[in-house]
């Protein structure tokens, strides 16, 4: 059904511009595991951070067997990588932001998106809906 909107997809083609980057949950994992997917991110960012929220359902996705991180790894390992920062919000600024962000459901990705806007950050993600919501200008597609 066609309702009229459009919304601007992200792309990595033209002139990179060089930002700081959030890694959304997926992107984190993939750059972890060495996912062709995962395009080298210095090319085309400056400084990339992951969320504290995206350690947590990474965690959870582990628990119930949905994903697996490279072998020997564990969820503390993504803090120590030095490909990436782990940024540290307030959490009451983080929450709410999120409860402003009323287009999705899935609660990772309503505080990784308010973790990106409160710093005036792009998220790096594959993430459809994100790609279509954000924009140009509040993502990069992986």
């Amino acid at each position: 059904m066609d309702l009229g909107l459009e919304f601007a997809r992200c792309s990595l083609h033209g002139a990179p511009r060089r930002t700081v980057i959030l890694l959304d949950t997926n992107s984190l994992v993939w750059l972890n595991r060495g996912h062709p997917r995962a395009r080298r991110p210095s090319a085309w960012v400056g400084r990339l951070y992951a969320s504290p929220v995206s350690l947590l359902e990474i965690q959870l996705l582990i628990e119930v067997g949905r994903i697996r991180l490279r072998a020997g790894a564990a969820v503390g390992d993504l803090v120590a990588d030095d490909r990436w920062a782990i940024d540290d919000p307030s959490s009451a600024d983080l929450f709410d932001r999120a409860i402003a962000i009323a287009w999705t459901r899935d609660p990772f990705d309503r505080l990784i998106v308010a973790n990106a806007q409160l710093r005036g950050w792009r998220v790096a993600t594959a993430d459809g809906e994100l790609l279509e919501r954000l924009g140009p200008d509040g993502c990069l597609e992986l």
